[in-house]
């Protein structure tokens, strides 16, 4: 016991302090941000979201502009030809100001028109079906982009919304569901079957795989940038409704109703008018949707305000004759449904078509086919009589 000796410790070196509050929450954060930012790494990076929506957007926007194309069929030279009020000169001085450009302006021809005008009618039709989606977003986006800048006094608001979204829709893989491209990939992959796939070099597998990390970052940036676009839309109508005197006494749908402009069925326009009590809770309604709409996008309450905001673009599109704009905006809220929504779409559509398969072809075998059983042929019993009546016919029709 009298041999043992304390520990000295030196003077000069500070004994270890626990950590204090304040750095204890400051590592916290720091811990917290690198898990956000490896969290969106890996969100961006990993996997294209929302394939079945971009691919939604596709076919929604391809045959919204096809339709409006086929609309403006016989009114397309005093819109975009020639003919227009708004001459080619016209456009150009208006492109030296907002730096727009157009290929209907190349040329003053009719017969160049009609070609341009015909192959935005392909483009469309292509762009819609998912062929060559790549390429076809690209000529898809440049043939908006013109008829747009071309005549950009003519056309309604609808357009606007369709010209941005042709142009995001470039950065997206909207082509890797419901499309011609994709049932192509499918039958090249069942045609292959086991075959192994061909030994890569290390720098071509580094390349590929460098090729899809970037398809998929592009494609994710793309998504993003449409919803964000939707919201900002959303949020920026309500707040300027709200500073509106006539929307916050519940009358601008009145004033809305009864302008010639906006009137396709008048009678229709006249009859909801006579309802102020039902058009002032639609003019509240509305504010309250679109402001509300960018906060409500991480839960489950998307879902109700989604199929109200349907409900209000129909009501747009009925009774002030927008049909372009509703319809673009309609197909714009889809970006925000999950693809588990589109796959399960997708089974009970196919369930669908199985039952009416099933249905036509039990009613081509008859109503009461299923219940009368098969009846059995007449069992034959041949005697020797008979047989040799059968080899004497047999021999007599080969020596004829």
């Amino acid at each position: 016991m009298g041999n043992e000796q304390t520990p000295k410790t030196d003077p000069t070196t500070p004994a270890p302090q626990p950590p204090t509050g304040q750095e204890t929450v400051s590592a916290g954060a720091a811990q917290w941000t690198v898990d956000r930012i490896r969290t969106l790494r890996h969100l961006v990076t990993d996997r294209p979201v929302s394939l079945y929506a971009a691919s939604v957007l596709r076919i929604g926007y391809g045959l919204l502009y096809l339709v409006f194309l086929l609309r403006e069929f016989p009114h397309r030279h005093e819109i975009w030809g020639p003919s227009s009020p708004w001459t080619p000169a016209l456009a150009r001085q208006l492109f030296d100001q907002t730096g727009w450009n157009s290929i209907l302006t190349l040329s003053d021809s009719r017969a160049y028109f009609e070609l341009c005008y015909a192959m935005a009618l392909v483009t469309s039709t292509l762009f819609m079906l998912g062929w060559r989606t790549r390429v076809m977003s690209v000529l898809f986006a440049v043939v908006v982009v013109s008829f747009h800048a071309r005549a950009i006094f003519m056309t309604d608001g609808g357009d606007n919304l369709v010209l941005l979204m042709a142009v995001y829709l470039v950065l997206t893989a909207c082509g890797r569901r419901w499309s011609l491209d994709a049932r192509r990939g499918r039958i090249k992959a069942a045609r292959a079957g086991d075959t192994p796939e061909p030994v890569r070099s290390l720098f071509s597998q580094q390349l590929r795989d460098a090729r899809s990390t970037l398809t998929t970052v592009v494609h994710n940036c793309g998504i993003f940038v449409i919803a964000a676009q939707v919201c900002f839309l959303y949020g920026s109508t309500g707040l300027y409704k709200v500073q509106g005197a006539s929307w916050g006494n519940g009358t601008a749908l009145h004033y809305a109703l009864n302008l010639e402009l906006f009137q396709p069925w008048p009678a229709l326009s006249h009859l909801v008018d006579e309802y102020p009590v039902l058009i002032a809770l639609a003019c509240y309604m509305t504010v309250l949707l679109q402001v509300a709409f960018p906060f409500v996008l991480f839960g489950r309450l998307k879902y109700p305000v989604l199929a109200l905001l349907l409900c209000m673009h129909i009501g747009i599109a009925v009774l002030m004759g927008l049909p372009l704009f509703s319809g673009a905006m309609i197909v714009a809220d889809a970006v925000f449904l999950p693809d588990r929504f589109y796959r399960l779409l997708g089974r009970l559509w196919r369930r669908t078509t199985q039952r009416v398969g099933a249905g036509s072809a039990d009613a081509s075998r008859g109503p009461d086919s299923a219940l009368v059983p098969a009846q059995p042929g007449p069992v034959l019993r041949t005697t020797s009589s008979s047989r040799s009546t059968i080899q004497r016919r047999g021999s007599t029709t080969r020596s004829l």
